[in-house]
């Protein structure tokens, strides 16, 4: 634009004099003066705003370093915040000479000070008439008594804030009142420096010093860029308070306390003071803008990024890279030959298959073997997550979680939660926005069904930030809790309300404390680096616990505890310190769709009566076990992927009573699921386990105070008996399952596939372990070792291609029957000494070694088998010693015949075994069983 010759740039120079009316007068010439006025932001609008003596910096206080997005709004909206006191005014008295003609008396101006028109502050108020401005200059003004204000006045310090003191008392008993730029301090009688029961009342740019402001509904009042130095605000019954652009120092009690619920009076000042909010910009995520709250990742986690989805280990490049996985511990690449192991166990040394087990279809098998071959179907592992996790974890990987897993924004969040999205709208009670609370002891306090707002606050070195009890309710949006000597938020006594998108760390205490029947919704919060736990629900708390990031803390991430009972979903907790989430004194909650990762202790641990509900999670990469289920715990564990953590998948303590059923538990370094008694033998466990069993929290019992309700859930049935079922568990660094236990035990339908040791290893069972309708395979050494001195029964399990024996027994009590022993490396089934073993109705077949192999003086009754003979007419029977002990009945022998075309059978065979077994029942039917290859019918000739 150029007017009469002048440049655009000349033309700011010279607006840049003008003063607020000529810049508005300006404005309204035409469209290009208008954009030309707008052009002034950073530099006349942004003077007008930090040269008015009843404002201050628009970030002010928390972020006074930071320019606002446009100077000229932020000056508008303060312009018309400072006038919301005067919208009730009426018309002033009019001139009796011109009463048909009444026009409006001018405002007058009053000043007080030395060598002015008043000497103090109460003299000027007995002559001010209805919205009269008084002006103190420079001083210190004491009254000795209470001040009453009987009509709306504004009260307003001349010079710069810190000049002009009052020390009075001042009880408001008007419509409405205006005090700016003034230092209040009590006045020697009393600790109120200002009260109001009905009126409006606002604050600009005052500070307030060791005294107490107090406001009563319907009163209202609206504070901005105010400082409050040991100063309380007690708002009790308030329909709206705003409080913004403040703050609050060195309280020795609570900062602001809001008491009691929101009046249904509601006074003039209600509606302009919500059309004000509304008006002002949104604190609420939006499409563009929703991102969760930044952080200094250097000095609190290099590693961690707010919205990301991967997960890095050290090494590779790609999970889909078609490298070889690399041989499991004890294995030599290039060697065929199977050795014999202690007590007579065999172990292949062959190169692991394609997923990590046998194959008799491998490049080690000749012609003859596949002859030799039944058939059987091998059960591999399921697939869950969409496949994500069914590999192995390659070296430097980055591995992309199911899109089911993967947070969500706080704007999809409310999107998709109608009654959050309301609740995040909702201004009702006093709402507190982007004031800083510090170094005192309490921030706000909400009670008695209270009603408050905070959005954008810090909260900071306070011993609590937010404290709501008394069937209060809150609403937390996008604020900074850190360094508070105890909790961050604490709720009690059916608090609750919504806390959301909110920063909280680096407190001593939990980020969030919920009992006693509290019930808020915790949704997109980062919860990180606290000096105990993330969360604590206890005492029959309750809550939603959704989509919050919660790591690096030094104690479990979440605390169940006395009756709390959450629901904890979608969820992102990892690198802490102790636990993932921690079960513990009779606490239950639904935890489910969470990822659990990189935890020092075990992603879920469960203890002393602890009854979750722990479904769908994906608990990974942890540094010790995956789900910890100690001393009297139960619950469900149903549907997990418990993958490559660096303990045992699933560890099971004495007395616990869990129903562990249809997880996947692949990849992790020790067992896969490991059942050890405490009680028994001198209770060190592998791996330190043991170091787990105490958290902090549990020598602070008493400061929870468990008042307990006898609200048992229904819908729990009792468990009496662990039971272990429908779980894919492959591919882990030792045995699949461990049992090493006094109790009864009882293992169902899973799938044991390619683990680095033993499919199933019972090293002590002193009650009966019961072990049906497994598929057993491709492990690395024997399907199942029963130890000396164990009961176990072994019934209708499918036990195949396992490069060991298929069952290999010590134990003075096993029962073998109706399983299917096929296609293992050594004997289908080992008898060693001092063993104690039925093996009854099985289909038993080893093409190297023999089918039942006894070795030494064992026990046995071995009664309606089918055992087929392997390469050489050797492989059916094995007795080293002449051991009368054993007993063999009504078995069915086939062996391996080849006829002249070269059609390959097995018939029934009887004089090579009739010396050690006795006639044949040939009346042994084979119906029920699985037709195998080439197995003739017909009787033998």
């Amino acid at each position: 634009m150029e007017a009469g010759g002048l440049p655009l740039e000349l033309w700011r120079m010279i607006l840049a004099y003008l003063h607020l009316p000529d810049l508005g007068r300006c404005s309204l010439v035409c469209r290009a003066w208008y954009e030309l006025i707008l052009s002034l932001d950073s530099t006349r609008w942004r003077q007008l705003c930090l040269e008015c003596t009843e404002c201050r910096h628009p970030n002010w206080p928390n972020q006074p370093d930071v320019e606002p997005e446009s100077w000229r709004e932020a000056f508008k909206q303060h312009y018309l915040a400072s006038k919301t006191w005067t919208k009730n005014a009426l018309d002033l008295e009019s001139s009796v000479c011109f009463s048909l003609f009444r026009r409006r008396r001018e405002r007058r101006t009053l000043s007080v000070g030395p060598g002015h028109e008043f000497d103090s502050l109460g003299s000027a108020l007995a002559m001010a008439s209805l919205y009269d401005r008084i002006e103190l200059f420079p001083g210190v003004y004491e009254e000795q008594g209470e001040i009453i204000l009987k009509v709306p006045v504004e009260i307003v310090g001349h010079g710069k804030l810190g000049e002009v003191a009052l020390l009075a008392s001042i009880d408001q008993h008007c419509s409405t009142t205006r005090l700016c730029n003034l230092v209040f301090m009590p006045a020697w009688f009393s600790p109120f420096m200002f009260k109001t029961t009905s009126g409006h009342i606002q604050f600009d740019n005052c500070n307030f010093e060791n005294g107490h402001i107090q406001v009563h509904g319907p009163g209202t009042c609206q504070v901005k860029f105010c400082t409050f130095k040991n100063t309380h605000v007690f708002l009790h019954n308030v329909p709206l308070c705003v409080l913004e652009n403040c703050e609050f120092v060195g309280s020795e009690n609570n900062s602001v306390t809001v008491e009691g619920h929101p009046s249904a009076d509601k006074n003039w000042a209600y509606k302009y003071l919500l059309g004000l909010i509304k008006s002002s910009p949104s604190m609420l995520p939006t499409e563009d803008s929703d991102s969760l709250m930044s952080l200094d990742l250097e000095s609190r986690d290099q590693a961690w990024s707010p919205r990301t989805c991967d997960i890095v280990i050290e090494g590779s490049q790609s999970p889909t890279s078609p490298a070889a996985t690399s041989p499991k511990p004890g294995s030599k690449a290039g060697s065929q030959e199977a050795e014999v192991g202690s007590d007579g166990e065999r172990v292949a040394q062959t190169p692991d298959s394609s997923d990590g087990g046998l194959s008799p279809s491998g490049e080690d098998e000749d012609e003859d073997q596949l002859t030799y071959r039944l058939s059987y179907q091998v059960q591999g592992p399921r697939p869950v997550l969409g496949g994500s996790f069914l590999g192995p974890p390659l070296p430097g990987a980055s591995i992309q979680l199911p899109s089911c897993l993967v947070l969500n924004s706080l704007q999809q969040e409310l999107q998709k939660d109608k009654e959050a999205m309301g609740l995040a709208s909702s201004v009702q009670g006093c709402l507190i926005r982007k004031c800083l609370f510090r170094d005192g002891k309490g921030g706000v306090f909400v009670c008695s069904y209270g009603r408050a707002k905070m959005e954008g606050n810090i909260f900071r070195n306070l011993t609590y930030a937010v404290r709501c009890i008394h069937n209060s309710k809150i609403v937390m949006l996008r604020n900074d809790i850190h360094r508070c000597r105890a909790s961050g938020i604490f709720l009690r006594l059916e608090g609750g309300g919504l806390i959301a998108g909110n920063n909280i760390y680096h407190n001593a205490e939990a980020g969030i404390d919920i009992r006693k029947k509290s019930n808020p919704l915790i949704l997109c919060n980062q919860i990180h680096h606290g000096l105990r736990s993330g969360i604590v629900v206890l005492g029959n708390g309750k809550g939603i616990i959704r989509n919050n990031q919660i790591f690096s803390n030094k104690e479990a991430g979440i605390y169940i505890l006395y009756h709390g009972n959450p629901v904890v979903s979608g969820n992102h907790i990892f690198k802490g310190r102790a636990a993932g989430i921690a079960v513990n004194e009779n606490g239950k909650g639904l935890i489910t769709e969470n990822v659990i990762r990189e935890n020092q202790w075990g992603g879920v641990d469960i203890r002393r009566g602890g009854v979750p509900v722990l479904r769908s999670n994906l608990i990974c990469f942890g540094y010790s076990d995956g789900v910890v289920v100690g001393d009297e715990g139960k619950g469900l564990i149903e549907g997990n992927t418990i993958y490559a953590n660096k303990g045992c998948g699933v560890w099971m303590m004495s007395s616990s009573l869990p129903h562990v059923t249809s997880n996947h538990v692949s990849y992790n370094g020790l067992y896969g699921v490991a059942v050890f008694s405490q009680k028994d033998g001198s209770g060190e466990f592998p791996g330190g386990h043991g170091a787990q069993e105490n958290f902090s929290e549990d020598g602070d019992a008493i400061l929870w105070e468990p008042e307990l309700e006898k609200d048992d859930d229904p819908l729990r049935r009792p468990v009496t008996i662990a039971l272990v079922e429908s779980n894919s568990i492959n591919h882990n660094g030792a045995s699949g399952l461990y049992v090493q236990s006094s109790e009864a035990l009882h293992v169902v339908t899973n799938v044991i596939h390619a683990n680095g040791d033993r499919g199933i290893t019972v090293a002590q069972s002193g009650q009966l372990t019961r072990v049906t309708n497994n598929s057993i395979s491709c492990n690395r050494q024997s399907g199942v070792k029963v130890e000396a001195q164990c009961k176990v029964e072994l019934r209708g399990n499918g036990i195949y291609d396992n490069r060991g024996h298929g069952i290999i027994t010590k134990g003075d009590s096993t029962v073998v029957i109706e399983n299917d022993i096929i296609g293992n490396r050594g004997s289908g089934l080992q008898l060693l000494p001092r063993s104690d073993t039925k093996v009854i109705k099985n289909r038993i077949h080893s093409f190297r070694a023999y089918g039942i192999a006894v070795r030494g003086r064992a026990k046995a009754l071995v009664q309606e088998n089918i055992i087929f003979q392997g390469k050489t007419s050797k492989t059916i029977f094995q007795q080293i010693s002449n051991n009368r002990e054993c007993i063999l009945q009504n078995n069915k022998f086939l062996v391996f015949k080849k006829n002249k075309t070269s059609a390959t059978n097995f018939s029934q065979h009887q004089s090579s075994v009739t010396q050690l077994l006795g006639p044949l029942n040939s009346d042994t039917s084979s119906s029920q069983w699985p037709s195998p290859l080439f197995v003739s019918q017909h009787p033998s000739p």
